[in-house]
Formats: C-alpha cells, sequence, structure tokens
C-alpha cells in the first residue's frame, strides 16, 4: 500500500478498479498514516474516521458494479473554510467552533458525485487571514521538511497533508497566494484557477472579489484531474464564468517549442533569497534549453500590490464577516443587552489577526475615507490588470517566483504583520488580475527546504499552465515525501 504515495489518481484508480486494492484498504492506510504522523505536524483539525470508512464502503460497491467517477474511492483532505452538510465547519476560528453546515458547498457536491472519500477537515488560518497557519486559533500547523518551520498559509494544513502523505490530494482557497505559497514552502504542486472558474458557493467568505478554490497535490496530473472535477459554471455563484469545462489532462506532456515565456524584472528584486533565485533561473533554462522563447517583461505597478491588497481584501473581509454577531450561528457570548452580546462575541470569538484587518476594513470603507483608500485601490487594481494584459500580448506564461524566500521558522514573524503581508508579494498580484497561476516544486534550498515556481497564464488558459508545469516536473523530477514520514 506505501507504494501508492508516489502514484498518482490514474493510477490509484486503476488498482481500484482490478481490485488490486479496495478503497477501503486504501482509506485505512491514510487514516493510520494520520494517527501516526499527523501528532508531528498537525495538519488536520477533524478526523471524519467513521464518514471517511462509510464512503470508501460506498465507493467498493460502485466498483465492483464498474460504476462511479475519476475519484471513486480516492481519499481526500478539505480545507476548514468549505460548508460540508454534516460536518462541523469552523474556519479555524472559535466563532463558528460547533457550526455544522445544512448543506454542501458546490465544490464539495462535485467532489461527491465523483466519489471521493472524505478523510477530515484540514488546518488553516483563522478565515483564511495569514501567511503561515500560526493564526489558526485551534493549533500551529508544521512544515513536514522542517518541523521548527511554518508550512505558509492561509491552505498551510491543505499543503502540509499532502507534502506528509496524509491525503492523496486536498482542496485550499487562494485569496492572495493561499494555495501557491503553502505549495512552495511544503514542496508540492498548487493551482489558482482563473477567477469565477470554480464556485464559491459554500466558501467561507474572507474577500469575495479575490477568493477562489483549488487543488493541492503531489504532482501536476492530479491536479489537472482535480481541476477538472471542481470547474465549471455554477448559477449559484453570480461570478462563475458560463464556459463549458476543459479536459485538462489532455494537453499534459505536449511539446513547449515556441512557447514565449516573460520574466518579469520587478520579481527578482532585492531580498530574494540567492537559492530562491538560482533555482527558478534554473526552470527558466530548462525552458529555453527545449525551444521556449525567454524575454524580460515589465510589470510596473507590482510594487503597489501589497498595499491595494490589504485595502481591497480588508474592506471586503470588514462587509463579510459581519455576520458573524452571535444571533444565527455559532458562538454566543451573553450580554446585558444586544449591543453587548455582540462585542463579547465578536471580542472573543475573533482572533488578533482576524481583528487587526477588519478593525484596517472598517476604516477604510468609513464616511470621508472611502475614496482616499478603497475607491483609490480599486483603480490601482485595475492598473495592475492592465500590466498582466500589457505583458500578454508578448508573452504566453509570466514565469516568477512564488515567494521571496523559503519557509521561516514558527514565531520568527508573528509579531511583525507587515513583514508577514510582504511574503505574499509575488502572489498577491495575480489575485488582484483574476489570473490563474500554479506553484511547482522546482528545487532546494541549502538547508533542503522546497522552493516553488510560479507559472501564471491568461484568463482561463489553466491548460497551457498545466503543461509548462508538467515539463518542470518531468525534467526535475524532485523528492515528494519527506524521508520520516515515509
Amino acid at each position: 500500500m506505501k507504494e501508492t504515495l508516489n502514484l498518482n489518481i490514474k493510477e490509484i484508480s486503476r488498482l481500484l478498479k482490478k481490485r488490486e486494492i479496495t478503497s477501503l484498504e486504501l482509506t485505512e492506510f491514510y487514516i493510520k498514516r494520520i494517527k501516526t504522523f499527523d501528532p508531528l505536524i498537525n495538519s488536520y483539525l477533524k478526523l471524519t474516521e467513521d464518514v471517511a470508512y462509510e464512503m470508501a464502503r460506498e465507493a467498493d460497491k460502485k466498483i465492483q458494479k464498474q460504476e462511479g467517477g475519476i475519484l471513486e474511492g480516492i481519499p481526500l483532505g478539505i480545507k476548514d473554510i468549505l460548508c460540508t452538510e454534516g460536518i462541523e465547519t469552523t474556519c479555524a476560528s472559535q466563532i463558528l467552533k460547533g457550526f455544522i453546515p445544512p448543506y454542501d458547498a458546490t465544490v464539495i457536491k462535485k467532489l461527491k458525485s465523483e466519489g471521493f472519500v472524505h478523510l477530515g477537515r484540514l488546518n488553516m488560518d483563522e478565515f483564511a487571514m495569514g501567511s503561515s497557519t500560526e493564526n489558526s486559533s485551534f493549533h500551529i500547523t508544521k512544515n513536514p521538511w522542517a518541523l521548527d518551520r511554518i508550512p505558509g498559509g492561509s491552505s498551510g494544513g491543505s499543503a502540509s497533508a499532502v507534502a506528509a502523505g496524509l491525503c492523496v490530494a486536498s482542496l485550499g482557497t487562494d485569496t492572495g497566494g493561499s494555495i501557491r505559497q503553502p505549495a512552495s514552502l511544503c514542496g508540492v504542486v498548487g493551482m489558482k484557477p482563473t477567477y469565477g472558474r470554480v464556485s464559491r458557493y459554500g466558501l467561507i467568505a474572507f474577500a469575495s472579489s479575490l477568493d477562489q478554490i483549488g487543488p493541492i497535490t503531489r504532482n501536476v496530473m492530479d491536479c489537472a484531474i482535480v481541476l477538472n472535477v471542481i470547474c465549471g459554471h455554477d448559477p449559484m455563484d453570480s461570478t462563475s464564468i458560463p464556459q463549458p469545462v476543459f479536459d485538462y489532462t489532455r494537453e499534459l506532456g505536449n511539446d513547449i517549442k515556441g512557447l514565449k515565456i516573460g520574466i518579469p524584472k520587478e520579481y527578482f528584486i532585492e531580498g530574494i533569497e540567492p537559492d530562491v533565485k538560482k533555482s527558478v533561473m534554473e526552470s527558466v533554462s530548462l525552458f529555453e534549453k527545449n525551444g521556449a522563447h525567454i524575454e524580460e517583461i515589465s510589470l510596473p505597478h507590482t510594487e503597489y500590490a501589497v498595499a491595494t491588497y490589504y485595502i481591497i481584501c480588508t474592506a471586503e473581509a470588514s462587509s463579510n464577516l459581519a455576520r458573524y454577531d452571535g444571533v444565527k450561528y455559532g458562538l454566543r457570548v451573553a450580554g446585558k443587552d444586544i449591543i453587548e452580546m455582540y462585542k463579547k462575541t465578536r471580542f472573543k470569538g475573533f482572533g488578533k489577526e482576524v481583528k487587526r484587518r477588519i478593525i484596517l476594513g472598517t476604516y477604510v470603507l468609513s464616511s470621508g475615507y472611502y475614496d482616499a483608500y478603497y475607491r483609490k485601490a480599486s483603480q490601482v487594481r485595475t492598473l495592475i490588470r492592465k500590466d498582466f494584459e500589457e505583458a500578454f500580448k508578448a508573452c504566453d506564461l509570466i514565469v516568477t517566483p512564488v515567494s521571496p524566500t523559503t519557509a521561516f521558522k514558527i514565531g520568527e514573524k508573528s509579531e511583525d504583520p507587515l513583514n508577514m503581508y510582504l511574503s505574499d508579494i509575488f502572489t498577491i498580484p495575480v489575485n488582484l488580475a483574476g489570473l490563474p497561476a500554479i506553484s511547482i516544486p522546482c528545487g532546494f534550498d541549502k538547508l533542503g527546504l522546497p522552493i516553488g515556481l510560479q507559472i501564471i497564464g491568461r484568463p482561463l488558459d489553466e491548460a497551457r499552465i498545466l503543461n509548462a508545469a508538467f515539463f518542470i516536473e518531468q525534467e526535475k523530477n524532485l523528492k515528494k515525501i519527506p524521508d520520516k514520514f515515509l
């Protein structure tokens, strides 16, 4: 069963269909691994053992009848931000502790229709606000490659679990880099699709114009397979794009000869670690040696991206999180009147980072400041998007680092929010522009910590991005799971 850790979903599915293994055996294997190894990294908030076994038994029945979808019997982990009927969904926040959704998010429905097995709920920064998973109100998740280091955030639990082999694949969400940055720091594949490509219905909102759901996997094939399942138009989400789903696995392995790749000069700045720059440029050389054309491009408004993002995302968070008031669901702390109840509930229920962002967002939306901050940020956001539009006239894909550094130590930046925010400097512009992008492992630094390569494409050009990522994966053939988890 251990060999399945290095197989992709298609290969595991083949074993299940041939009855060489059963979904029940596979699920038991992963649950045993979670019980053995997760105490080292704390990637799970909740192991849904009974649900997983029940789903595995159902999958085995379907497989025996030669029925079922591409994910039939495949055990996945789910970031605890996606509503799942009958299973506690907390967003790693005390204010939602005990909240059991009465419905499934659209992506969960789609996974269920393809027969996945739900292993459990994965840890995250509270309400997806953070870059290190240190902001979870339950526990800190650790990086499988170095247990004294962060796994990235906010989808740190999702990336950490995949990297340690505690699920076949997982779902994360990306508002400013929350799939790609942890994928990079944990040495796995993480895809942020085009805004609107995947339905946000049932996703607990942080910043609605930026949030997007995507897969975190150990290989590009699995990323393409999960993307096939979760993409598509959904009338329940007004921002969902009404375009048919493309089979992303079909393009994998295509020749990259003639591909035009842009390297933005603004992304190779002072402060980027030498090992990160070296690994990224080695990957660029591989593209060039195999017939791709490399040219320097400019994205001139990059320097304003972090400031723009933290105005827009906090403003939207202030609006979205107003619903957590102790009245309808979740935590309620009694007070002498309703106003005191609101105050006590929100004071106790929200963590420090969430409070910080609500306060900042409320300020930038307040009377007299809206035009100076939120409206101005929206205008700069348009300029950032136009930078990409202009760049894509000269190239097919843009290649950059995912993060200026490899994983930093737990606690290293927790008292310096601004320094923490800057760790997303290379991922944030993609969300502001609504573009698709992937993080693909491209090397290790001198300490043995993973480095990720970011590949950015035009809207709805996920297939081309995945093919370029597949090329790097095949060329590099990097180690997937740290020795201590084998």
